[in-house]
Parts: C-alpha cells; structure tokens; sequence
C-alpha cells in the first residue's frame, strides 16, 4: 500500500472520529441537564462556551498547521480529542462544566482546521477530487456516536461510562491513524516578502469562500434546530413523525458527500454547486408550500442532499488558493462558515417570531439560491493556485 493510500485512510479515521465525538456529546447533552439539574438558560450557557472554545480553536490555529505542518498539529489534537471528551461527564456545576466544554471545543475547532488541511494535502496528492468522502465519513461518525450515545442510554448507563468508553475508542482511532497520515511539510521560515504565498492577497476571496460555506451552515443549522418542530406545530405531524424531518436531512447529506467527489470529476466542481444550491432551493422552497408533513421530511431531505457538498467542496478551493497557507485560509473559510451554523437558527426563530416559521425557513432558500450564483467564484480560487508566468 503506497503512502497516499495509507494517509487517506487514516485522514478518513480522523473524520470519522471527529464526527463520532460530536454525535455521542450532541446525544447525552439531555442526560447531563438532568444530572446537573441545568435549566435551558443555564445549559445555554455551557453550550456557548462550546461553540467559544470551537470559534477560538478555528480562528489561532490556521498559522500553527502552517508552520508546523497539518500532520504534526492533526495527531496531538486527535488524541486530545478522546481524552478531552471525558471532562465534561465528571464535571459537578455548570463553571467546571462550561470550562471543560471549552476546552474540548478549542481542540475540536483545532482539529477542524488540521484535518481539513491534511485531507487537501491527501486530495492534491491523490490528484482528484475526494475531499466530500471524508465529510461523509464525518456524517457517519457522527450518526454512529448519536447512535451509541442512545444505546448507552437505553442501556441505563451513565454520562461517565458514555463518555470515557467513547474517548477511548477515539483514542485508539487516533493512534490507528497516526501510523499512516500523510507527512505534510510546513511553510518554509525564512521566505521573504517576494515569496510570501498569495493567501493574503486572497483574503477578500476567502472571506467570500467562507460567506458562501456560512450559507450553507444556516440551513444545516435549520434543519437541526427547527425541522422538527415545523413538521410538529405547523403541520401537525406526530412527534415521533416530526423526528424523520432532520433524518432525511442527515441521511441524503451524507449520500451526497458519498457520491460528491465522482460527481465533481465527472461535471467540474462549478457545476456540482450549481446544481447543489438549486436542489436545496427548490426542494426545500417548494416543500414549503405544500401543507403536508410528507412534503415537509422530502423538504428537509433535498435541503441535505443540496448542501451536502457545497463546503467540501469550498475547503478544498480556500485550501488550493496557496497550499503553503492551507491552514491560514481553511481558518478563514471554517471560522466564519461554523458562525452560519450558531447564528442562522437564531436568526431564524426571531423571524419566525414576527413572520412564521413556515415563511422563516425561506431564509436557507435564499441563502442557497446565493450559493448557486457563487458557484463561478471556485474558478478564482483554482486560478490562484496556478504560479504565475513571466
């Protein structure tokens, strides 16, 4: 097995990981309500400083892949990962809570940023387009962990026993990956002002990269946070109907991200994202105008196979813009995308408050008409990584 081959793998081991660790957290955050008797604002809290620490992470840790290397950045916080994900179940109050929730969210942002940086590096080598297998990967982790996490529960086991058995799993996942990931080389430190990389020069295209994957985020966010109850209150779905709004939605996106990188050789990525923000944009769009919880789930569901390779897709391009710098653009492109997905359900719910949640939701069918206007926007970025000539 040549050394590609064996980095693939194991950058396919870290998504799958990364998902695994979100998804079983995601499924026992209502039993660590419970356990700390935690109200909605005060879990709200915990929660913010989870999204702070991912923010944070994202944001200071595109220059250190740079400098050392995504490789040399990835192992360490993959493995941190594990172990950091065991805090917050032995934490005893909401402040200890909250600062274990941050810190885990700092590595996780971290290892954000470091993944996708190896998994362009993967891609470049490979020498085609395979960056929307390992978003799949991390869909399917993150279905797994969810998974586990009910079984635990089902099982009358603890938070504790959920998260230190997950953690280690995650750890041995890491350690696995670690024999095989690719070797990356860091920016060379003594590059003068000629050779300095086109990254910064590129800012205002990787500011527009990163609005297009915030774009996507909002209704990622949509369908997470309000799926289930638009097909519950406004059509009067049961509750346990109302559930398969955001499984279709998770299901179709991860099939997408599965058939992604063939679809993107054989159409060019330009056109992937065209027809990507016009199948979220109708289907969810006209979904939304049928009264019936069954057009409702079919909604949900366009709306995951429509965004499921918009941001892989821009990663890959922010990463190319100058691969020296891949880890300064994805920091970029990551940090302000991953603000779609906190902010867009809030946005959401207070336009709901004054126009409905029905018509609220045409927010993700707007955005996702302005990601298939910026489908033509890749080409700058593939015509950045090209040296120039004399």
């Amino acid at each position: 097995m040549n050394a590609v081959r064996r980095g693939r793998i194991a950058t396919s081991l870290v998504f799958l990981m990364f998902g695994a660790a979100l998804g079983v957290w995601t499924a026992r955050i209502p039993a660590v309500k419970e356990s700390l008797g935690l109200t909605d604002g005060r879990l709200s809290v915990a929660l913010l400083c989870f999204a702070a620490g991912c923010i944070t992470g994202m944001a200071l840790i595109g220059r250190l892949t740079d400098r050392f290397g995504s490789s040399r950045v990835l192992i360490p916080a993959a493995l941190l990962e594990g172990a950091l994900l065991i805090p917050p179940s032995l934490a005893d109050g909401l402040v200890l809570l909250s600062v274990a929730l941050f810190v885990f969210g700092a590595v996780h942002g971290t290892l954000n940023i470091a993944m996708n940086a190896n998994a362009a590096e993967v891609e470049r080598a490979h020498g085609q387009p395979i960056m929307a297998s390992f978003h799949a990967l991390y869909s399917i982790g993150g279905f797994l962990g969810a998974v586990a996490g009910s079984l635990f529960a089902h099982a009358g086991l603890g938070v504790a026993a959920t998260l230190i058995s997950v953690g280690v799993v995650v750890i041995v996942l890491a350690a696995a990956a670690a024999r095989g990931i690719l070797p990356s080389s860091p920016a060379p430190a003594n590059m003068t002002a000629a050779d300095e990389p086109a990254t910064a020069g590129r800012r205002p295209l990787l500011i527009f990269f990163g609005v297009v994957v915030l774009c996507t985020l909002v209704g990622e966010g949509a369908a997470a946070d309000w799926s289930a109850v638009y097909l519950r209150e406004d059509l009067g779905a049961s509750e346990g109907f109302a559930a398969y709004g955001y499984a279709a939605f998770a299901i179709l996106m991860t099939a997408g991200r599965l058939v992604g990188d063939r679809t993107a050789t054989r159409f060019g990525p330009v056109t992937l994202i065209r027809a990507s923000g016009l199948v979220a944009a109708a289907g969810l769009g006209l979904c939304l105008l049928i009264d019936h919880p069954v057009a409702g789930v079919a909604g949900f569901g366009l709306l995951g196979l429509g965004v499921s390779c918009v941001a892989p897709q821009f990663f890959s391009a922010a990463a190319g813009v100058d691969a020296r710098r891949a880890g300064q653009a994805l920091s970029t492109v990551v940090s302000i995308g991953y603000v779609g997905f906190l902010l867009g359900p809030i946005a959401i719910g207070a336009a709901a408050t004054f126009v409905g949640l029905p018509v609220a939701l045409g927010i993700p069918v707007v955005l996702a008409v302005f990601v298939t206007l910026s489908a033509g926007s890749l080409r700058l970025g593939e015509r950045a990584e090209r040296p120039a000539t004399a």
